[in-house]
């Protein structure tokens, strides 16, 4: 379930800053994006390729810009500085999916262990929920994109999101017809090697669907193509660290689970001028 209290508190400070923003003046813009999300999580072997293209998922979102190169209350440019004509403030809220399997070697079908077995039949689903604010940077002119000096505004961006996670685990491995069938949640279903050197007084249980919530760094890289005088179509490639390491459920202390949970997001977006 999807940390709704913190979720609330994060959208009334987004609503608050939007709205001191609006007072001052400035134009804004607002668009739709979407587009396929690659989940970097403890399932399967990080860095394995099987892994990363296997587990992908899909994401969309709404987007809202602050333009500081107009005025909307005088329809008329700002002052002409670096700043104005360089940057926007992207504010974002978005939900991606991605279902999780095992992928890379040690699922190969000529591995015919126990271990195998239960990795195979083990599956999650990461799904998350995002509120955040991004800073946007723009090496061309936005007057000069804006008055058709040219159709391509590449850009790069840096922010941080909030993140509500609520991530899903299950199992087909072990006696399922039995009605006390515990699955992910029995030790003896899922694969062995997560507990070793596990102390159960002091170690958390490798998977937790509970839920939560954390915080997230954003950048990404990417391009806007200009449509007509009010709007423009954007190319964006993303990639967001998670600082926790439980976004997709499991949490194991093996090798290869040195960091956190991170995602890979290209997305397509349609922007309207509002002003």
């Amino acid at each position: 379930m999807l940390n709704l209290k913190h979720l609330a508190f994060a959208m009334c400070l987004f609503v608050v800053s939007q709205t001191a923003y609006s007072q001052l003046g400035f134009s804004h813009e607002i668009g739709v994006i979407t587009g396929p999300v690659e989940f970097r999580s403890d399932f399967g072997s990080r860095d394995d390729v099987k892994t990363n293209f296997g587990n992908s998922g899909f994401g969309f979102g709404i987007v809202h810009y602050i333009n500081f190169s107009y005025r909307a209350d005088c329809n008329c440019y700002t002052t002409d500085t670096y700043f104005n004509d360089h940057f926007k403030i992207r504010n974002e809220i978005s939900w991606n999916k991605t279902t999780l399997n095992h992928h890379g070697e040690w699922v190969n079908p000529n591995r015919i262990t126990v271990n195998a077995d239960k990795l195979r039949a083990h599956s999650g689903i990461a799904q998350n929920l995002d509120i955040g604010t991004q800073i946007e940077f723009f090496p061309r002119s936005i007057r000069d994109f804006q008055a058709f000096a040219f159709r391509f505004a590449p850009f790069a961006s840096l922010g941080v999101h909030y993140t509500s996670f609520s991530p899903k685990a299950s199992t087909t491995y072990g006696n399922t017809a039995d009605p006390n069938y515990r699955g992910v949640f029995d030790q003896a279903n899922i694969y062995s090697h997560w507990f070793d050197n596990f102390d159960p007084a002091l170690d958390p249980y490798p998977i937790n669907v509970n839920g939560g919530s954390t915080w997230s760094m954003v950048s990404s890289v990417g391009v806007r193509y200009k449509l007509d005088k009010l709007s423009d179509l954007m190319l964006d490639f993303r990639f967001q660290y998670y600082f926790s390491d439980w976004v997709d459920g499991l949490n194991h202390k093996l090798q290869y689970n040195k960091h956190n949970d991170w995602l890979v997001w290209v997305n397509v977006g349609y922007i309207y001028y509002l002003d």
